[in-house]
Order: structure tokens, then C-alpha cells, then sequence
């Protein structure tokens, strides 16, 4: 190593060792170091915000308990319901009691009961199919090497949306269709990314019936926010965690008793560097960041050409998640469960968002709505002013539950894509023919770095599930290597 902590440079710098060092002290770099922990090595997390959690966070907004990123757990994500248990948290189940509602191309809005939106015979049908045909490929396929499979380049090469008006010539069906892995997941325009891309997604959930399931995909949430997880295991960690650090350069080598040399710079809460900071010589390296954040490090030596080319071909979609806070539910004396969905509006999906009070365990008696803009929708809305944005998002979501969604006490819109250290939302996905052609690599580790998030999970892909999943392996795989 040529980093020499004892030049004018770092004459203020802390100086540690450690078997591990893990970069990002979100769910997947703190799960990897409690794991580590566990077994007996020593770690230090460097994370660049001033607080844990990554793309989870909850904070008090006028007075509103608001989760403002990742927050729902779903029956399948057995990793992350253990996890939230073992930490001593608790769970609360979505409402939906009440009737759903579904706005047609034409506008027509309806209420409805059951699975299926209240769309004509022909269109249901072609829904089913459509949703038959994704169930059996996500089978097939598997969320382990979607790039294995024979169909893999015949997938990948065809984007989603013309995929779907290959299989069918309902342009209602396809949009609704489309919805859920578009505007829903990957928030990126279904001609934005593959079928292939699609079916992952699919099944990484267990399947493609379970992902337009949203009393399934979305099913519990954690009392005091999915942050809390974050938390309690930082707690444990004590001050083996350091926020305010961002990680500017990771100097490796094949060999030596310390080949990975971490340089962070400390940062004040003003944004100003301190001039101080931390460099950790450690054994291991695990990068616990969206992978467009990976060249946000200098890598000494470069990284592989090959690594170089996978990350440039994995990019964040966009979103606005907008949290309006009612004195009361208002939607359920209508007998509605506050889920609204339609493919063509400016709010494409809404869901009754109410909190519990963590002290009492007790529902909040104000009443929370959420939605998302998606994608080019997000753009759009994005070129007006704050007040115009707002007026139109919540005509948007008056539209389906009724004029009083135009007053709530408490607005706020949740811009991950302009957040520092996350810049989109919720997990990166391929361009057209990336993921057949790179994913093979993208878990690789190079030498002593080993990558590590939700946005490379097999099972829980791009949920909380998934990025403790993936610390978990990390760990594991790093223990054996040791």
C-alpha cells in the first residue's frame, strides 16, 4: 500500500484495523457486519450519510410520523420477518379493509372487490393470460441466473413493453400489466427495460401473481418505521458504525496481511469537510451501495474493465413518493380501502398509509394516504413549480378517492432521485441487454471486495429482504475466505 496515514494530508485522521471493512451502513452492509460480529471478526462500517438505513428513513414532517423510503414486508421475505423479530420489533398489517378503486383509460372510476380490476370480459381475460405467461416464465427462469436460461438474450433484447404487445393486442391490458413492474418496482418506462428484467423481477417475488398481488407484495410494516431495523442493528455495533464518512478512495491489493487500505473524509452536518477523517486497513472490503454509486469511490488499482461495463449499464429509475396526512381516513366512511390504481394517471397507485403509535401500539386516528409518480410522469411533474406539482398530484389523487384528498395537513414528497448518496429509486436495473450479458458478474468479488445490496439479491430484489439477504451471504462467504 502507498497510502501513508502519517503525511500532512492525514495528520488529523483516525487510524483503524479491522477484519472487514463495510462501505454503506444500510440493511445489507449491517446485516453483512452483524453477521460478521457474530462470528468473531472485527469490523468497522464507514457510511457517507449522517445516519443508517440507506434507502430506508423515517422522520417527523409537521408533525407526522413518515417513513419516507422502503417500509412494507411481504410473506415471502422470511429473512427480513426473522430479523425484525430476533431485533425485538414489531409488525402491523396494512389496511384494506373496503372497496378498491380502479380508473379506466376513459376515466371512469369504479369500485370494486376481489383480485382482478373491474375491467370488460375480453380485457380480464387477456390480463390472466398475460399474467399466466409471466407466472410461467419467472418458473422457469428463477430469480438465481436469470442470464442462464436458453430464452435469456431472446428476453433481454425485447423491452417490456413490446413484449407485452407481442403477446397481446389489448392496449388496456398490457398498461395494467405493465404497471405493476413499471410504475410499481423499476420505476423506469416499460420501454426502458427487458422481459427478461421483468421476469427477474417476477420471480424474485415467488412469482409474477404474487407481484400484482398488493395485499401480498405489500402486507406488513414494521411500528416505528423499516429505519428501526437499521437502527437496532447499529445499536449493537456501537462504535464500530461511522456516519459522516465518505469513502473517497479504496486502495487494494491480491495479498499482503491487510490488502484493503478504506480512506473516508469526515464531513459536518453543514456539508463542509472537517479536514479530518478515518482510514481502516482491513482484510476485507464489502461496498454495501447501489451499484451506480460504485464510482463514487476511487478504486486503487482500477477496478477489471469488465466490472468497469456491468456498472454502467445499471442505472436507478424515478420516482415521488407523496405522503398526505388527513385529520381522518376520510376514504374509509366511504367504505374504500384508500388502494387506488390507474395505469394512466399522474398517481398511478395509492394505498392507505396510517400509521401506529409506537409508544401504544394504537392506530393513529389521523388518516395517511401514499402514492407514486413514476418515471416520465415524475419528469414531467418535475418542470412545474413546488405548488403546481402539488395541485396536480393531489387532483390526481382526488380524482379516485374524492375532493377531500385536495386538503390534507401534512404534504410531503419523497425525492430519492435527488438524494446525495442515492440518486433514484427503488434499485438498479439493466438497460436493454445488460443483464444477460453482466449479470454473471455483478456478485463477483474483486479480490478482497466483495458488493453487497438489495439491487443484487436473487430473492427480495430491491426489497429490505433482499439486502439483508445479501449482507447475510457476503458475511458468509467472506468468514470461509478467511
Amino acid at each position: 500500500m502507498n497510502a501513508n496515514p502519517h503525511n500532512p494530508q492525514h495528520s488529523s485522521w483516525t487510524v483503524r484495523e479491522s477484519d472487514v471493512v463495510v462501505i454503506g451502513a444500510g440493511p445489507s452492509g449491517l446485516s453483512a457486519a452483524t453477521k460478521l460480529r457474530e462470528a468473531g471478526k472485527t469490523v468497522t462500517v464507514v457510511e457517507a450519510r449522517e445516519r443508517v438505513g440507506g434507502r430506508t428513513w423515517s422522520k417527523h414532517v409537521d408533525g407526522a410520523f413518515l417513513e419516507i423510503g422502503g417500509q412494507w414486508i411481504s410473506p415471502d421475505q422470511t429473512v427480513l420477518s426473522d430479523l425484525v423479530e430476533e431485533l425485538g420489533l414489531g409488525t402491523f398489517s396494512r389496511y384494506r379493509e373496503g372497496k378498491g378503486i380502479y380508473r379506466a383509460p376513459d376515466g371512469t372510476v369504479t369500485q370494486y372487490t376481489g383480485e382482478m380490476f373491474p375491467v370488460s370480459q375480453e380485457t380480464e381475460q387477456e390480463m390472466q393470460r398475460l399474467i399466466d405467461l409471466l407466472d410461467d416464465l419467472a418458473a422457469k427462469i428463477g430469480p438465481h441466473e436469470p442470464w442462464a436460461h436458453p430464452q435469456s438474450r431472446e428476453l433481454d433484447t425485447i423491452s417490456f413493453h413490446h413484449w407485452l404487445r407481442e403477446q397481446s393486442s389489448d392496449e388496456e391490458a398490457c398498461n395494467n400489466i405493465g404497471l405493476f413492474v413499471a410504475g410499481g418496482m423499476l420505476t423506469k418506462p416499460s420501454h426502458a427495460f427487458s422481459a427478461l428484467q421483468a421476469v427477474l423481477m417476477a420471480a424474485s417475488a415467488g412469482s409474477f401473481s404474487n407481484l400484482v398481488d398488493e395485499d401480498f407484495i405489500l402486507d406488513k410494516r414494521v411500528i416505528g418505521g423499516m429505519q428501526s431495523v437499521s437502527e437496532a442493528m447499529a445499536k449493537r455495533l456501537g462504535g464500530d458504525v461511522i456516519t459522516g464518512h465518505p469513502v473517497r478512495v479504496l486502495r487494494w491489493q491480491e495479498e499482503g496481511e491487510y490488502p484493503v487500505l478504506v480512506e473516508a473524509e469526515e464531513f459536518s452536518e453543514s456539508g463542509e469537510a472537517t479536514g479530518a477523517g478515518v482510514i481502516v486497513h482491513a482484510r476485507r472490503a464489502v461496498v454495501a451501495v447501489p451499484p451506480n454509486l460504485y464510482s463514487r469511490i476511487s478504486y486503487v488499482p482500477a477496478l477489471p474493465r469488465r466490472q468497469h461495463q456491468l456498472h454502467q449499464h445499471q442505472s436507478l429509475g424515478l420516482v415521488i413518493k407523496v405522503h398526505a396526512v388527513y385529520e381522518t381516513p376520510f376514504w374509509r366512511a366511504k367504505g374504500l380501502s384508500g388502494t387506488a390504481f390507474s395505469a394512466d394517471s399522474l398517481v398511478q397507485e395509492v394505498y392507505d398509509n396510517t400509521n401506529v403509535d409506537p409508544a401504544t401500539g394504537e392506530e393513529e386516528a389521523r388518516g395517511t394516504l401514499v402514492g407514486f409518480v413514476s418515471d416520465e410522469k415524475a419528469d414531467h411533474v418535475f418542470a412545474m413549480s413546488e405548488q403546481e406539482r402539488k395541485e396536480a398530484i393531489l387532483e390526481s389523487i382526488a380524482e379516485l378517492l374524492g375532493e377531500e384528498a385536495k386538503n390534507p395537513v401534512v404534504y410531503y414528497e419523497s425525492d430519492w432521485g435527488n438524494e446525495e448518496w442515492t440518486r433514484g429509486a427503488y434499485a438498479a436495473s439493466y438497460d436493454l441487454g445488460g443483464l444477460h450479458r453482466y449479470g454473471m458478474d455483478q456478485s463477483e468479488p474483486v479480490g478482497p471486495i466483495h458488493w453487497s445490496c438489495s439491487d443484487i439479491a436473487a430473492e427480495g430484489y430491491q426489497h429490505v429482504d433482499g439486502a439483508v439477504r445479501m449482507g447475510q451471504k457476503t458475511a458468509a462467504v467472506i468468514v470461509d475466505s478467511l
